[in-house]
Order: structure tokens, then C-alpha cells, then sequence
């Protein structure tokens, strides 16, 4: 994470004030009888933000109206606004603010998520003179205690946390990232925040017979790996784990099926932000002692065309023995999902929760807009993922799994093939994934929002991080978390 993250009592920093512009008996501790005079001048004119500077800092002052559709829309703009203060305060340089409210409903959570979410900034590769000029001037966030409880700002550090690092993993290129590199970060993460992991090599990926992982493998000369990480407190609130499943394909060439590069093949190294997803909740859960059981599984590799690679037409034989006909080498990601479902089985979980960049056609249905999610988890666990998606705006919109949909994967020569109709794609990769579960499942294909090709406020260009956050508050809230 870019930004240095506190709880203060302090109020020596350059200041960013949060007021719905009604209530304004504070304006007095900290502007002038003239500033005052501009500052109520500005709100019946219908301004959002004002900057002051003073003789020692700056009074950055954001109004946060309560004028949305709903109360998630409230939560958003405030996100939103934060993301637009951002570029004033980079404008003066400043470098360390104190975020302080004094609006009615207290919107500080989502305000400094939205801040800090904004000032992300991935500059590992450039060269230091260019990495110094492109740095943001701003390095630390601190959030008066009087507006925010210890316990919500441990939360809140956590999953800032956990997202920042899920957007650096996908916005790290092939020539880094590749599936061994992928499990050091593993077991990195695991040691630093309180998790177990273990990881498995090729030669314990063929004993265990995971077709799947190795055929997707087979064009490649880096070898797959399969990531298994735990986090499993003694106060945990369930008896069976959750079990988050993570794509782990670290770059996806479309195999011999190749992609065209321009706007497809050349952003493929974001075919991952499953995998980093999943690992960024892992930490987010371990870093806040979150009393939940969590397992997590990625199989890891790349999809190339070269060596031995797998051809359309071939016959695999997966992990649980269903065998699957093999029309387009660049459905593949199923193909790695189907094992680790398949391996979840063994932890009888209470729920399983699977997130993939799987179709195109889920993008094409959403944009980056929303996430596509189907699955036979029963209407309460449908319901608070929903009211999640919201909350936290990492939207979620059910699709059926019709059995009509079923029959179009349905092979001549094998038990089911890896593509159907040329319609529904986001539906048939669901219903394909559907064979290797026999527990209660949720499949989230996150396509559309996993990586962006420009910034949209807090949601910077590239890597978003999606799922940590949207899997966070559905914990929190499912659990009943105080």
C-alpha cells in the first residue's frame, strides 16, 4: 500500500473536513469570520469542495450531500468525492492529511477507503528518476479517532491492505509473475500475516492426477504449482470452512486457440486477478483475526501454445475422472477451476465461493460495472452477497443455471465439452464448472472488473483488486461480525 494508514487524536496536519454542508457550529475551529462568509456563500451556490490555506496547513473541506438513490449510492459517492479531493490535495503537495467529520451520518469509512484506494499507484518498474517524478505527494492518511472506533479502523486498514496488494499482484508482469513466483507470494503473505500454506509441485499435481491444471500446462515451460492457504482461528464462528477458489491462469495466450494481441492478448497478465483476489482476502482475514474458518485454492499456471500444448479436439481426463472434450484451448480457465472444485470436496465446506476472470461474454453483459454470479447456494447467502455487492460497490447480478444451458456443453465423446452455445458464454462456463461441486457454490466471474483500461475514480487504470473487499463484507455481515 502506497499510503502510510493511522488512527489520530491529533489535529497538526493539513486537514480534510467532511460536512453536509447544514450543521456548521465546527466552522468556527477552524476558519476565519471571512472564510466562513466564502464557505456558506459556496454551499448555497451548490460547491462540493473548497481549499483554505492557513498560516500553518491546509482546510480541505468536502461536502458529502445525502442525495443518492439509496444508502449505498451515499457510500459510493463519498468514495467518489474522495477520489476527486485527491487531485487537489496532490495539486499543493501535501503530503500527510487528517480526515475529520462533522456531517450528521458519518461517512469517514467509505471517504478514507475511497482516498486511499485512489492514491494507489504501481511504480515498481520505472527508473528511479521517473519513479520520483511520478510518485503522489501524498504518503499519509490519518483518520481522527473521534470518527472512527479502533475496531473499524483495523477492519478498514486490513482490507485496504489486502486490496492494494491484490492490485499489485495483477498489475505485476508475466515476466515476474509466474505460478512459482505466485506461491512465494503465497507463503510470503502466509508468514507475515498468520496463515498456513502449502503448496504443491508438478510432481504432486501428477500423482494427484489433476488433469486439468496439467493439460492447460502442457504448452508451457514453467511448471504449475497448486496453493493451498488456511486461516483457521480458535474462536471461529463456523464448523465447516468457506472455501474461496481463485483462477490462477498467471497469463493466458489462448494456447494454440491463440488470441488476437491487440485488445485481448496484451492485458492477459490481469488472467490471474482470481487467484490475487482470493490471496488479498487471506490476508485481509488473517491481518484483522477475522473468527472465520477460510481455505483458499489456486491452481497456477500459464496457457501457452508451445511444446506439448494441448489441442482442440484432445480428450482430458480431470481430477474428479470426468473426462472433457476439448473444442477451444483458450476456455481454459475451466479448466484449472475444475481440480481445485474438485479438491475442495475434501474439506466438506459450508460454502464455496469461486472468482475468475472466465468470459468475455461477462464483461460484454456488465462492463466494468458489475460482476456475473450464478451458483445453487440457498436465498440467504444469494441475498447478503448482493446487499455486499452494494455495499460496497463491487455490484453482483445473478444468472440462471438453467438446465437448458447444460445441454449445450454436452459431448459426443466425452462426459462434457470445455465450450457451449455461442450465446450465454458467462452461463455455460458456469454450468461446466457446476460438475466438479456437489456442495453449496457460488460462481463469480469478475471479467468485467478485474482490470480497467482507465481509471475510474478510486478504481485506478489496471489491476482493481475486486473480490477482497465484496468478499470482506459479506463475511462480516453473513457471520454477523460486531
Amino acid at each position: 500500500m502506497n499510503t502510510t494508514f493511522k488512527r489520530t487524536n491529533s489535529l497538526k496536519n493539513d486537514l480534510v473536513i467532511l460536512s453536509d454542508g447544514k450543521n456548521l457550529d465546527w466552522t468556527d475551529n477552524y476558519l476565519t469570520s471571512g472564510e466562513i462568509s466564502v464557505f456558506v456563500e459556496g454551499i448555497k451556490n451548490k460547491v462540493k469542495t473548497f481549499v483554505f490555506p492557513k498560516a500553518i496547513n491546509f482546510a480541505f473541506i468536502q461536502i458529502l450531500p445525502e442525495d443518492g438513490q439509496s444508502e449505498a449510492e451515499n457510500k459510493e459517492n463519498a468514495r467518489i468525492a474522495a477520489a476527486d479531493m485527491l487531485e487537489k490535495i496532490q495539486q499543493y503537495k501535501i503530503k500527510s492529511v487528517t480526515l475529520i467529520s462533522h456531517a450528521d451520518t458519518n461517512r469517514m469509512n467509505e471517504y478514507a477507503e475511497g482516498l486511499v484506494l485512489a492514491n494507489y499507484q504501481f511504480l515498481k518498474y520505472f527508473s528511479d528518476k521517473n519513479k520520483e517524478a511520478k510518485k503522489s505527494c501524498l504518503e499519509k492518511v490519518s483518520i481522527h479517532a473521534s470518527c472512527i472506533s479502533k475496531k473499524d479502523f483495523n477492519s478498514l486498514d486490513a482490507v485496504l491492505e489486502a486490496t492494494c496488494k491484490a492490485r499489485d499482484l495483477v498489475n505485476e508482469p508475466h515476466s515476474f509473475m509466474n505460478a512459482p513466483q505466485f506461491s512465494k507470494e503465497v507463503e510470503a503473505a502466509g508468514k507475515k500475516y498468520g496463515f498456513s500454506t502449502k503448496v504443491l509441485q508438478k510432481k504432486e499435481i501428477e500423482k494427484l492426477k489433476m488433469g486439468g491444471l496439467l493439460a492447460v500446462n502442457l504448452g508451457s515451460y514453467v511448471p504449475p504449482t497448486f496453493n493451498i492457504m488456511e486461516w483457521k482461528p480458535k474462536n471461529a464462528k463456523n464448523s465447516k470452512p468457506i472455501v474461496l477458489v481463485g483462477k490462477g491462469v498467471m497469463f493466458d495466450t489462448g494456447g494454440v486457440s491463440l488470441k488476437p494481441t491487440k485488445n485481448s492478448m496484451d492485458f492477459m497478465k490481469c488472467d490471474m486477478a482470481g487467484a490475487a483476489g482470493v490471496l488479498g482476502m487471506m490476508i485481509a482475514a488473517a491481518k484483522n483475526k477475522l473468527p472465520v474458518h477460510l481455505v483458499a485454492l489456486v491452481a497456477a499456471t500459464d496457457n501457452r501454445p508451445g511444446k506439448d500444448a494441448y489441442l482442440p479436439g484432445d480428450v482430458i481426463t480431470t481430477y474428479s475422472g470426468i473426462t472433457v472434450e476439448i473444442l477451444n484451448t483458450d476456455a481454459e480457465g475451466r479448466m484449472t477451476l475444475a481440480d481445485a472444485l474438485h479438491y475442495a470436496k475434501q474439506y466438506d465446506p459450508e460454502l464455496v465461493l469461486d472468482f475468475a476472470t472466465l468470459t468475455g461474454s461477462a464483461a460484454v453483459a456488465l462492463g466494468p460495472e458489475g460482476v456475473a454470479y450464478m451458483g445453487n447456494a440457498d436465498s440467504k447467502v444469494k441475498y447478503q452477497m448482493e446487499d455486499s455487492g452494494f455495499n460496497t460497490y463491487e455490484r453482483v447480478v445473478e444468472f440462471p443455471i438453467w438446465r437448458e444451458y447444460g445441454e449445450t456443453i454436452k459431448s459426443d465423446i466425452a462426459d462434457i465439452k470445455n465450450l457451449g452455445a455461442p450465446y450465454a458464454g458467462m452461463i455455460t462456463a458456469g454450468m461446466f464448472l457446476q460438475h466438479f461441486t456437489d456442495y453449496p457454490w457460488l460462481h463469480f466471474d469478475i471479467a468485467g472488473m478485474a482490470y480497467l483500461h482507465k481509471k475510474s475514480a478510486y478504481r485506478t487504470k489496471e489491476g482493481t483488486g475486486v473480490a477482497v473487499r465484496l468478499i470482506f463484507d459479506f463475511l462480516n455481515q453473513y457471520f454477523k461480525i460486531k
